[in-house]
């Protein structure tokens, strides 16, 4: 494999600004928790964003996104996304972030990775939580992107997001991707 610090880098994430559940309560994030950390990503490796986004829109309240969530992924729905990478090819490492949903990626993640022959790629996962880590989305990735390498996911707690920048350069040097 080559030096994956020299590769050119695609940071694709799903984030949801509003209100999140957060350390046991509600609350309302101007900024969604995945974002956060996709920008901390970008600073760190200077790789190209891009955002996940859905045609249709979750609702705004919580817990009504919660039920469209679990309704998608138990009628394993691909919702259609807003925005496609037009470039693909030109990428050699995918950061993949997302929150976990029901223990994996929200289902227009499993769309985006569908949308793309990712063979011969490095997808790097990162996925926002408050507590349930990366769940099994590390397994249902290497099941959609079966001739993809998969590195190691980093886990952030959404409540510590703000403070994790620390945490992303050392697991990225940890993986390889900075030195």
């Amino acid at each position: 494999m080559s030096n994956l610090n020299e590769e050119k880098c695609l940071i694709a994430y799903f984030s949801r600004a509003g209100n999140n559940y957060v350390s046991g309560k509600i609350v309302n994030l101007p900024v969604g928790n995945t974002k956060v950390v996709a920008n901390m990503i970008r600073e760190i490796t200077g790789g190209d964003l891009f955002r996940i986004d859905t045609v249709k829109s979750y609702p705004k309240d919580y817990s009504a996104t919660t039920n469209v969530a679990k309704k998608e992924l138990n009628n394993n729905a691909r919702p259609e996304l807003s925005s496609h990478v037009e470039n693909m090819d030109s990428y050699n490492v995918i950061f993949l972030g997302y929150p976990n949903w029901w223990g994996t990626m929200p289902m227009s993640v499993f769309t985006f990775l569908e949308e793309y022959d990712l063979s011969g790629k490095t997808i790097v996962p990162f996925c926002t939580h408050e507590g349930s880590g990366l769940g099994r989305s590390e397994k249902d990735i290497a099941k959609l992107c079966p001739k993809a390498t998969l590195l190691k996911g980093l886990a952030v707690h959404g409540s510590r997001v703000s403070s994790a920048k620390k945490d992303v350069a050392d697991w990225l040097n940890n993986i390889g991707i900075i030195s």
